[in-house]
């Protein structure tokens, strides 16, 4: 069974949608959070991820799929973190912001809603379909 997720990057510091769409494939690497770290432990090769713009942007991009599963993220000198490869697969013709997001009754026990900070994060089925209906 296919998993869903949303990961976030500030484009600001980070990586954009743009730098994403010019490489399409990329290691998500960096993340320094034990709850983020067990969720892209969780990944499996073919789940998908929307691609959140945090800092100011505050939306969904775009959707990309995982296309290596969970390994040592070598940026990390502690050794305790990992990251996975994502493919780039899909642009949404309309960026989904955050407060369009937040004004979605079907969408007010969403992760993103309720824990803003965490970078990686699991999204239900029926979040991930009311989302790409926003998005398209």
């Amino acid at each position: 069974m296919k998993n869903f997720w949303l990961i976030k990057t500030e484009p600001e510091n980070d990586w954009s949608w743009n730098d994403q769409l010019k490489k399409n494939i990329e290691g998500w690497d960096g993340v320094r959070n034990f709850a983020a770290r067990k969720n892209l432990q969780s990944m499996k090769i073919n789940d998908q991820a929307f691609f959140y713009h945090s800092g100011k942007d505050k939306c969904i991009m775009g959707i990309v799929k995982i296309i290596k599963e969970a390994y040592p993220d070598p940026s990390d000198k502690s050794g305790k973190f990992v990251m996975v490869d994502v493919k780039t697969y899909k642009s949404f013709k309309n960026p989904v912001l955050l407060k369009e997001i937040k004004s979605v009754k079907k969408l007010n026990k969403m992760v993103l809603v309720n824990n803003s900070r965490l970078s990686v994060q699991p999204v239900m089925p029926i979040e991930w379909k009311i989302i790409c209906k926003l998005g398209i």
